[in-house]
């Protein structure tokens, strides 16, 4: 790990991230009418069902459309839209060998699309046996908004939350900061 000399000697690389994050406190966006912020999301996350219909376009293929998602919300983080597995075409998806890790939810193995001759590896992951509190997890699947050509949620297209490592979806009824925007390194 790099170190870089700080005020009291050597320090490692996220402590100086962290020493430039703490000084400046977090500008949380106020909600609007019909608005939420993702500040008021809970940690650990919270899953909840969507009244909305959930819709993923890849191409001028509809990979998936339901009424019967569910989102998982965590303090800072757009909401992550799980849909079940069989509401999506999952003749397109294979399954990888590469999985993640989540504190809360447990094992994620990564899926990769395929829709004509295009190919979208890690578009999207799955929990195939979650951990406890999250099984209404179990047979579903989240897609990387970033990854797909269209994401909506009712009527809007969603954007992905920014930096690359997050799944969520964001809409004009979430407000931020969100993780992964830049200067939140340190979050």
């Amino acid at each position: 790990m790099s170190t870089t000399a700080g005020r009291g000697g050597r320090t490692n690389r996220w402590t100086s991230i962290l020493a430039r994050t703490r000084g400046a406190p977090i500008e949380r966006v106020t909600p609007g009418p019909g608005q939420e912020s993702v500040w008021d999301y809970p940690r650990p996350p919270r899953v909840e069902p969507v009244p909305e219909r959930i819709r993923v376009v890849v191409g001028d293929e509809t990979v998936a459309d339901t009424t019967a998602a569910v989102r998982v919300l965590e303090t800072a983080g757009a909401p992550v839209y799980y849909l079940p597995r069989s509401d999506i075409r999952t003749d397109l998806l294979t399954e990888t060998s590469d999985h993640s890790f989540c504190e809360w939810k447990g094992l994620a193995t990564y899926l990769d699309l395929k829709v004509g001759h295009r190919e979208v590896p890690h578009v999207a992951w799955a929990y195939l046996t979650p951990n406890a509190g999250y099984e209404e997890l179990t047979d579903r699947v989240a897609f990387y908004a970033s990854l797909v050509d269209e994401a909506w949620v009712g009527d809007e297209r969603a954007t992905p939350q920014p930096g690359r490592y997050y799944g969520g979806w964001v809409t004009s009824r979430v407000v931020g900061p969100f993780k992964g925007e830049p200067g939140t390194e340190g979050w």
